[in-house]
């Protein structure tokens, strides 16, 4: 396997709390994995610390062949991994325009020039909503719009590697389509590899290639889906 990211015997948790056990993970150079199980097993933790805003407490991690076990946040940014949280958190004062161009700072570093081209015109080709709201205030957009931009304002940064934490999570059926619609365009025109957490399996399925299963911090089960079907792993997120 051609790994861009890879997770070796990885621990992490909050104090003397320990979240995740021994998180072993091969994601492949352009593919996508599902991370799904229910609330409160470490999904989101273990997306946190890929991206570093959570420490790993044991193992190693690695992007593109290099160590970023002990990368700060906005050094593994810089080194190509973008990440949306679930909530969004767009900046709701400023407008669409404005977040967009703050996704920009992840290019520091990455070659003179990448910032003042400003926004990629593939943004609004993949978002094209978000270029007709350019100039509205993100606080008063609909949760569906805020989740476009969110993954617009992660994209601005070219990323390798896309971190998405329930991203259908609140959202119209329709404009979960046309997310899962982008997203899908991510991959294949782009080329980002994409690690996503989501709890609707039948989204998971249509999406990811692979699937990684979490009960208590610790994979339980991992497979293609293309050869297991989502039935047969549901049992173990209802658990």
């Amino acid at each position: 396997m051609n790994s861009l990211l890879k997770m070796e015997r990885v621990g992490a948790g909050y104090g003397q709390s320990p979240v995740l056990f021994d998180i072993d993970l091969n994601v492949a150079r352009g593919g996508a994995l599902a991370l799904i199980g229910r609330n409160g097993v470490g999904k989101t933790t273990l997306l946190r610390t890929i991206m570093g805003v959570q420490k790993a407490t044991k193992g190693r991690i690695t992007l593109d062949g290099a160590d970023v076990t002990q990368a700060k946040p906005h050094e593994r940014s810089r080194a190509g991994i973008g990440f949306v949280p679930q909530g969004r958190h767009v900046f709701p004062h400023l407008s669409v325009e404005e977040n967009l161009l703050s996704g920009l700072s992840a290019l520091a570093g990455r070659g003179k020039g990448l910032i003042a081209k400003g926004i990629p015109d593939h943004i609004f080709d993949l978002f094209p909503k978000l270029d007709q709201i350019r100039h509205r205030k993100a606080g008063v957009l609909s949760g569906g719009e805020q989740q476009q931009l969110a993954i617009g304002r992660a994209l601005c940064g070219q990323p390798k590697l896309l971190l998405l934490d329930e991203p259908t999570e609140g959202i119209q059926p329709n404009v979960v389509q046309q997310i899962e619609d982008a997203l899908r365009r991510v991959r294949s025109e782009l080329g980002v590899t994409i690690v996503i957490v989501e709890q609707y399996l039948d989204f998971a399925w249509s999406f990811a290639d692979d699937y990684c299963v979490l009960q208590r911090g610790r994979q339980v089960r991992q497979g293609r889906t293309a050869e297991d079907t989502a039935a047969e792993v549901a049992h173990l997120v209802n658990v």
